[in-house]
């Protein structure tokens, strides 16, 4: 008999699972989280006194801990299902605390309950074997709580007081900050360095065409950088046009590759950023819902096991459901003679639970289509696909590397294939590629070629190359870049994360993160002041002492006191830090961030209101800005902003700039300016040549970041993305007047701002269609006359409700009576919308424009090609009205606080 049991768990979801589980005798309820946390004043933990700490309610916490006290007052068991985790341990621990101190726990047993899933066996197994606190869970809890606390409360005022305008500093978030910044440093000193490769294309006698690259000439094995320059590589090309070409061997093995592991919460997160487009915030959310519960036909169920782990193992009654699936879904051969086990390789994994799986593997996706909405069902068809694909057989890929060589032997090009001879897990998962993968990594498939087998060279091309920089860091990668330090636990990567972005330290520019110049002058600090505290190693190793103290190991209460003893002594150390040594410190540091290089050769410090001042940091109450060490003679201010090259003021990149040559044009490709945006060109249009192609930069992208490569890849759009699965028409990504669109028919859908418009693929593309709003389709034409003469864009004869008419562009004009619509010609139909456009100018003010300034107004209206979208213009003038006045006012105010702090 159970008595009158009262079952108390974070969560209102899982209490409303968990109760339909339960019969008579029963109450479950939520305690919506922690309900108590250190208070965020001064001496919550008090290092001098053995390090007490004080804990209180939090404000919307009363209600409910009002509830708990009631039924808990009225039971006869307590069991506490909190979740099976260190912080699931410590919101239990509180609840007991605090029952104990309100006396409302009176005869009634507590005790501790856990389960990996929210399914009915595993909750009445989990009440069958109940078992005390875990004291050790507990003390780790503690001690990750009293660092962070001591951390925060005694670094962040430092940071405030010397370095004004800043925010808090906080344990962890701070050393993934430091990544995020280095990351960007990196960046910023990377210079491209151009190299060539040059392909052939060669015909085999059955007509069967492939591509193989230059490896060996003359005798010499080439490397990344063994063709320097665009003349070298004409040279070379040209050696290789008289020579003729065969197979000279084929190198065959086979390769098996495994499938991937289960997830864990930081896999999961990477895969879902990748595949899914999911913040780590949104992917914990999501999973949240799918551990707690979804009413499937009037039952809730908790779909998948608990979702912050970094353990790798399945439960062995997962693992044989999986394995009847895969042989009744897919058959014997995709099924291995034995389970595949995993270990994680992970720094500091603790392994306490299984991997994130289905709790019942039958429930394949398509069956719950109907019971989870878009993103629910897209994360657990990802988790289901997994789980699945870790049991099945390896892949078997055959690959081939063929070596072409010419007659004289002075020449040697390599192809490389691989085929799939057999998908195994392949059928169902494969994992997303990573920030390093590049399309050169991808391999073709070779036609059937034997040794000696004579070739046919059809084309030779040589391809210019420039080295790239280091990725920024996305959610995903950074998410494994901690994880491999081992910064940081599955349950507070999101968290991480999510503080750097409310700081505003950092930002997310097309799902990558970009340092915020209040971020990167907290990093400065902090690596010059208190260096050990945001080293990695530092960091990592705190974490395994919290972990050793979860395992018994060591007492939590020694592992404060060595840590407070060092951190006490560095934040003392600062007392007498003067403001002009943290200003000397981090203008050394972010010199070249804040003052790069110019294009002409000036030095980037000199002061451009003063003959001889020099710019450097300076610091205000109200935050950092740049100015010239002439002050007060020379009041220059500007704020914290990079400065591009060659400009007086700093506030633009040098432009035009010559990215390149087009390998099938011969046109050189460039970065210009114009009256609405920075676009790339191809071509000068000189000497009679036609109107170069022009293509706006689309927003998101950074200008000293486009090389000749990207450039080449805007100038083709748009580009085929791939065919609608549906009605097995293509869908096409551009650039138009309003930005980046993908095309579907006659469908129009904008891409958001974080997706590109070169990268973007079919999956994505299908779903971003679905919610474009449907529109009135453009009209066709009754009869298309050809191109504008002055302006290249189409003219044509349309069908009115008074009538046809003739329209270019958003001209229009009525063909005239005496005309006939069947017949009329380009020539008169221009000559038409011409004498309509003097008419409705006469006595207008456009009509009365200076010449000037209507030559101006055509010069911008042929650069609207190359604009930033043209739905943008209005709000691109307003906001730069507005930053002109930011821009004073913040000079003001620097002003201001230079004469406060000299």
């Amino acid at each position: 008999m159970s008595g009158n049991t009262l079952i108390i768990v974070e969560s209102p979801a899982k209490a409303k699972t968990i109760n339909k589980y339960l019969g008579d005798g029963y109450r479950v309820v939520a305690s919506y989280g922690h309900i108590r946390d250190l208070p965020s004043r001064d001496g919550s933990v008090r290092p001098d006194e053995d390090f007490a700490m004080d804990w209180e309610l939090g404000d919307r916490a009363k209600k409910h801990v009002d509830e708990i006290t009631k039924a808990a007052r009225e039971a006869d068991r307590i069991l506490l299902a909190t979740d099976p985790d260190r912080e699931g341990e410590a919101i239990s621990w509180h609840v007991r605390e605090v029952l104990l101190s309100r006396r409302g726990l009176g005869k009634a047993d507590i005790r501790r309950v856990t389960f990996n899933e929210v399914t009915r066996n595993a909750v009445l197994d989990a009440i069958a074997q109940p078992r005390p606190l875990n004291d050790e869970l507990i003390e780790a809890y503690l001690a990750r709580r009293a660092l962070d606390y001591l951390v925060g409360f005694t670094l962040s005022p430092v940071l405030w007081r010397k370095l004004p305008g800043s925010k808090s500093a906080g344990r962890v978030q701070s050393v993934a900050l430091r990544l995020i910044s280095e990351r960007e440093a990196e960046i910023e000193r990377f210079r491209p360095q151009e190299y060539w490769t040059i392909e052939g294309l060669f015909a085999t006698p059955s007509g069967d065409a492939f591509r193989a690259r230059l490896t060996h000439f003359d005798g010499t094995k080439l490397d990344k950088f063994a063709i320097p320059t665009g003349e070298d590589a004409n040279r070379i090309v040209a050696r290789l046009a008289d020579l003729t070409y065969g197979v000279r061997s084929i190198e065959r093995k086979q390769v098996r590759r495994r499938p991937v592991a289960p997830f864990t919460t930081s896999t999961l997160q990477q895969e879902a950023s990748r595949k899914l487009g999911f913040s780590a915030t949104q992917t914990m959310m999501l999973a949240q819902r799918l551990y707690e519960g979804i009413d499937l036909g009037g039952e809730t169920v908790g779909l998948i096991t608990y979702m912050r782990t970094d353990g790798l193992q399945l439960a062995d009654e997962a693992v044989a459901a999986t394995r009847s699936l895969i042989d009744a879904d897919f058959g014997g051969d995709y099924l291995p003679s034995s389970p595949i086990r995993y270990k994680s390789t992970a720094k500091n994994a603790q392994e306490a639970h299984e991997a994130i799986r289905p709790t019942d593997p039958g429930r394949r996706p398509p069956s719950l289509r109907r019971s989870l909405d878009g993103d629910l069902f897209r994360l657990y068809e990802l988790i289901w696909k997994r789980t699945v694909a870790c049991q099945m057989a390896n892949a078997v890929i055959d690959q081939v590397a063929v070596d072409v060589a010419s007659g004289d032997g002075s020449a040697v090009l390599r192809a490389t294939g691989s085929v799939i001879r057999f998908d195994g897990f392949l059928k169902v998962y494969e994992e997303g590629r990573d920030d390093s993968a590049s399309d050169e990594d991808a391999e073709a498939r070779l036609p059937n070629l034997t040794e000696g087998t004579a070739l046919t060279r059809t084309e030779t091309t040589p391809r210019q190359h420039f080295t790239q920089p280091p990725p920024r860091y996305t959610e995903a990668s950074l998410v494994k870049r901690m994880e491999e330090l081992g910064i940081g636990r599955p349950s507070t990567y999101a968290s991480i994360l999510q503080v750097l972005q409310d700081r505003e330290y950092v930002r997310l520019d097309r799902k990558r993160f970009v340092p915020e110049d209040r971020g990167r002058l907290v990093t400065a600090f902090l690596t010059n002041f208190f260096r050990r505290y945001v080293e990695y190693d530092f960091t990592a190793n705190l974490e395994e002492q919290l972990d050793d103290i979860s395992g018994g190991r060591i007492d939590w209460k020694a592992v404060l006191r060595d840590f407070w003893e060092a951190f006490s002594r560095a934040v003392a150390d600062t007392k007498d830090l003067t403001i002009s040594q943290v200003i000397e410190a981090i203008d050394n540091a972010l010199g070249p961030h804040f003052f790069r290089p110019r294009a002409d050769g000036r030095d980037p410090r000199a002061c451009p209101s003063c003959a001889d001042g020099r710019l450097g940091l300076k610091l205000s109450r109200s935050g950092a800005f740049i100015g010239c060490s002439n002050y007060p003679d020379c009041r220059y201010t500007r704020p914290l902003e990079v400065p591009g090259e060659g400009d007086d003021d700093g506030d633009r990149p040098s432009l035009p700039r010559d990215l390149g040559v087009d390998p099938e044009t011969g046109e050189v490709v460039s970065l210009r300016n114009g009256p609405f945006g920075i676009y790339v060109q191809l071509g000068d249009g000189a000497n009679g040549k036609a109107k170069p192609k022009r293509v706006s930069l689309p927003k998101g992208y950074i200008a000293a970041e486009v090389d000749l490569d990207r450039a080449r890849r805007l100038l083709a759009l748009p580009r085929e993305v791939g065919v609608h699965p549906d009605s097995r028409e293509p869908i096409t990504a551009g650039v138009g007047r309003y930005g980046p669109y993908l095309k579907h028919g006659t469908t129009y859908q904008n891409l958001p701002a974080d997706e590109d418009v070169l990268t973007v693929g079919i999956n994505r593309a299908v779903e971003l269609l679905a919610t474009a709003k449907p529109g009135r389709a453009a009209a066709e034409p009754l009869r298309a006359l050809g191109a504008h003469p002055q302006t290249g864009e189409p003219v044509g004869i349309f069908k009115g409700r008074f009538g046809p008419y003739i329209k270019h562009r958003r001209e229009h004009a009525s063909v005239p009576k005496s005309a006939d619509a069947e017949t009329l010609g380009l020539e008169e139909a221009v000559a038409i919308l011409a004498a309509k456009a003097a008419t409705k100018g006469k006595g207008s003010k456009a009509g009365k424009k200076a010449p000037a300034k209507a030559a101006a107004a055509e010069s911008a209206d042929d650069a609207k090609t190359a604009s930033a979208p043209a739905a943008n213009r209005r709000t691109a003038a307003k906001a730069t009205g507005k930053t002109g006045r930011s821009k004073s006012a913040s000079a003001g105010k620097s002003r201001k606080a230079t004469r406060s702090t000299g």
